[in-house]
């Protein structure tokens, strides 16, 4: 009987890395003439290679304690449906992707029925609730990693861990030209883009575009502005998205796109909020600032409980300010217009960051020829058939 696979992701980037991972483990086994069903949360594109969406991941994206909070009914309503779901099928093998306020619970329940849990991005334990490592050596059975410095951190506590690279940094060169992409998103191939990324979830998107769009209304009026649309916004959050745009960004030619790397790639420089886009800013090598925003209360919180020097990733990696972090009380329009105006000519500040941002993707790329949604897809087979 072909194995059940139950593989769970809950944000857009995590989402995307699901569908890559479930087209690797078809592609796997179909070459060894097998087969699987897949089952457990995700997204359009997860559900479009195959996965049964017992909850959908855009109904989960919520993030900051009292964002979660006021969606508690709503979540674990749907936490219930994905136990029922584990509890009715039994998996060979789970695949937890990032998302920790959901996945350590469903380790848990995996692990009372005897599935083997891998999971796959690590939550930043490293930075606060590293508490939470009780949990990761309890309940699962391989922590893969996209970043180099976090394979050290769980082998030093017992976790049997491995950095796999990151699944960005595996992505082809982007092929499609600036001409191109101006013509199909209504664009200027003369003028000069600024790439505007909020976020991923519809409260990021609330509580950074406006600023952002403030810091564009100083700018020089000669810009052009890219704002790409995360996957998992549904059409009545896009719809919110234009709104704001309509509102906020008067006089401003902004162009909504979906491909958020395209955009990266073709922009002269970017404001982008913290999270995965930046690593994928870094690895394209677009100049940027990082900015963000969350309620007072989570901020108090995780101000008395993050124990690491920077907030952004890429800051993280390098071991030092790369890029500008406009965290809270600094993210205002006016600082994000100095930092963007020192990025836009030719000079030392924007030569220096493209070669710092090169070294970073030197640390992220793939430890060995194999990319790191394959090596995910090996380990995940070579658990069922050691298991």
């Amino acid at each position: 009987m072909p194995p059940t696979i139950f593989i769970s992701a809950g944000e857009a980037s995590g989402e995307q890395y699901g569908a890559l991972l479930v087209a690797a483990l078809k592609e796997r086994l179909a070459a060894s003439g097998e087969s699987a069903s897949f089952i457990g949360m995700g997204g359009s594109r997860m559900a479009a290679e195959g996965l049964q969406c017992v909850v959908r991941a855009e109904d989960m994206a919520v993030m900051g304690l009292t964002e979660v909070v006021a969606h508690l009914p709503r979540i674990y309503g749907e936490y219930q449906k994905l136990v029922q779901a584990i509890r009715k099928h039994t998996p060979s093998v789970a695949v937890l992707i990032d998302f920790p306020e959901i996945h350590f619970r469903l380790a848990r329940e995996l692990h009372r029925l005897g599935v083997p849990v891998i999971f796959f991005v690590s939550p930043q334990l490293w930075a606060w609730k590293k508490h939470r490592i009780k949990l990761v050596q309890k309940y699962v059975d391989r922590m893969l990693v996209i970043f180099p410095f976090e394979e050290s951190f769980y082998r030093g506590h017992g976790v049997e861990a491995e950095f796999v690279g990151h699944p960005l940094a595996d992505q082809p060169a982007q092929s499609i030209s600036r001409r191109q992409f101006a013509g199909e998103n209504d664009l200027d191939p003369a003028k000069t883009w600024i790439g505007l990324l909020p976020g991923s979830r519809p409260r990021e998107i609330r509580d950074h575009l406006p600023t952002i769009l403030r810091a564009a209304q100083a700018l020089s009026h000669s810009l052009e502005y890219i704002l790409p649309l995360a996957p998992l916004l549904s059409e009545r959050q896009r719809n919110a998205v234009r709104r704001i745009v309509e509102k906020r960004g008067e006089g401003l030619t902004i162009r909504f796109v979906d491909d958020a790397r395209a955009a990266l790639f073709h922009a002269r420089a970017s404001i982008v909020a913290s999270g995965t886009a930046t690593v994928e800013a870094a690895l394209v090598g677009n100049p940027f600032v990082v900015v963000y925003r969350v309620s007072p209360l989570t901020y108090a919180i995780a101000e008395r409980m993050v124990k690491v020097p920077h907030v952004a990733m890429v800051n993280l990696i390098a071991d030092k300010r790369v890029v500008t972090e406009l965290i809270q009380s600094d993210f205002k329009a006016e600082n994000i217009v100095q930092e963007i105006e020192r990025l836009l000519p030719d000079g030392p500040p924007r030569q220096s960051m493209m070669q710092e941002l090169a070294k970073i993707r030197l640390l992220l790329a793939k430890p060995s020829q194999e990319g790191a949604i394959d090596r995910v897809a090996e380990i995940t087979l070579e658990t069922i058939r050691f298991y």
